[in-house]
């Protein structure tokens, strides 16, 4: 996950909603810009990247439901034959 918010406002976050994931704090907002996701209002869009070890995007979702994202998450990575980290059937 990235943020165009501060590093302590990331972490903050993280410890209020008990994130078990690493949040990119990016308040220059260089990689959203770079990634194309700043809008012009200064925030960053809600799309997810699918990225591969060798640093090839395969997919990008740019309709993102924080409330069906973890699904969503877990099926386009199915999809995507992206193996599971745990052995129980379920990607990463």
């Amino acid at each position: 996950m990235a943020s165009v918010d501060s590093l302590e406002d990331n972490t903050a976050f993280a410890e209020k909603n008990e994130a078990t994931f690493p949040i990119l704090a990016d308040p220059t907002k260089d990689t959203a810009r770079a990634y194309g996701v700043l809008s012009a209002m200064g925030f960053a869009k809600r799309w997810t990247f699918y990225i591969d070890p060798q640093g090839q995007i395969l997919k990008i979702d740019k309709d993102v439901n924080p409330r069906s994202a973890g699904e969503n998450l877990v099926a386009n990575l199915q999809a995507l034959g992206v193996p599971p980290a745990d052995g129980t059937g379920s990607p990463p």
